[in-house]
């Protein structure tokens, strides 16, 4: 079954970086796209970046310029590069897979979502 587990939230001072790992098993991981949303107090979960199978990476809303995915198809990794962090990115942050090698879709119906890692930026 599919089990995605994600680690490296914290604490950080606006304009600071974390770097957060999704750790996935139960898929053939090198073949699907994948996907980091987040969700913030209050609000709905919201898909901010993606990469394809292939390692082409894509940004939503206002984590454009800011974050970077990447991912290790030999690990069964995908990671978040989180550079000048903002209060407004305050929330937990989960990673999923897609559809397909490409497609990523914004609220998946899913039941296989992980713990997420908590996300702090405060000064």
């Amino acid at each position: 079954q599919v089990q995605l587990v994600e680690s490296g939230g914290g604490v950080v001072q606006p304009g600071g970086s974390l770097n957060l790992s999704c750790a996935a098993s139960g898929f053939r991981f090198e073949i699907y796209a994948m996907g980091w949303w987040r969700q913030a107090p209050g609000k709905q979960r919201q898909l901010i970046a993606t990469i394809t199978a292939s390692g082409s990476g894509y940004y939503l809303g206002t984590v454009k310029g800011r974050f970077t995915v990447s991912r290790d198809n030999a690990k069964d990794m995908m990671y978040l590069r989180m550079n000048d962090l903002k209060p407004e990115d305050t929330a937990v942050y989960f990673c999923n897979l897609g559809k397909d090698s490409a497609y990523v879709p914004p609220n998946p119906n899913y039941d296989h979502w992980g713990q997420g890692t908590q996300v702090t930026v405060s000064a």
